[in-house]
């Protein structure tokens, strides 16, 4: 398989962005496994990935800091190359706020993640992208967005903010070769829903036309797609992947 390219997944220690992170390297592409806790778990990724014949390195990291990201974009380019493709993953705390609770700071915090560390990682990877003639930018959403629940104003203004940089983005960059999309999962269950009780989990897929839960690979696939040649001519899209759960 011939080399895909450099590939930077940000909170890939653990849940979503390590399972994408095993994918992607399964299509020849070396990856970079962005962490900031968990240096243990991050290595287990990339121990994983080489065992399976794949290329990786683990990169400590605090993506929404401005000096730490174009440090860490530097350091992936030193140590496996150009970062050619970006998957913006990590996520911070998602308390559960109601309104007349919910301060600025609420806000703040979500908008770090969501909003700020996808800016920092674009702008810092973006050089090389330009050079390249071609790039992938691949923001994890969420299905949130449309299922508006109470108590998750923050939350989902942030991840309407989103789409709104990926639909820019898309028309900014895509002169340059470089495709701008996000990936909007439904509930996946990881290591963070551990102490979910079974009947919540029962009641929400009774709700999904498809029948079942959903599951890391699931997301994982269709980001290897939006980085595959397959999906070339496809940019400034949301991709929503939780079973038909939020169809109208």
């Amino acid at each position: 398989m011939p080399d895909a390219g450099v590939v930077l997944v940000t909170g890939a220690s653990r849940g979503l962005g390590a399972a994408i992170a095993r994918t992607l390297a399964g299509s020849g592409w070396a990856v970079a496994v962005n962490y900031r806790h968990g240096a243990g778990a991050a290595a287990a990724v990339v121990a994983d990935i080489r065992a399976a014949g794949g290329t990786a390195e683990a990169f400590e990291a605090d993506v929404t800091d401005e000096v730490g990201v174009e440090t860490l974009v530097a350091a992936v380019g030193d140590r496996l190359g150009p970062v050619t493709a970006l998957v913006a993953n990590a996520t911070g705390p998602q308390p559960e706020v109601a309104v007349e609770d919910l301060t600025w700071d609420d806000h703040l915090g979500q908008l770090l993640f969501f909003v700020k560390s996808p800016t920092l990682l674009v702008r810092a990877a973006l050089p090389a992208m330009r050079a390249a003639g071609s790039g992938r930018v691949v923001l994890i959403g969420s299905d949130m967005l449309d299922r508006a629940l109470p108590g998750w104003s923050a939350y989902v203004a942030a991840k309407a903010a989103q789409v709104g940089l990926v639909r820019t983005w898309a028309r900014e960059l895509g002169p340059h070769g470089v495709t701008v999309n996000a990936v909007a999962p439904g509930w996946i269950p990881v290591e963070r829903h551990a102490g979910v009780p079974a009947d919540a989990v029962e009641q929400y897929t009774a709700d999904v036309p498809l029948g079942r839960i959903g599951r890391p690979g699931d997301v994982a696939e269709a980001v290897r797609w939006l980085l595959s040649d397959a999906a070339s001519f496809v940019t400034g899209e949301r991709i929503t992947v939780n079973g038909g759960h939020t169809i109208d």
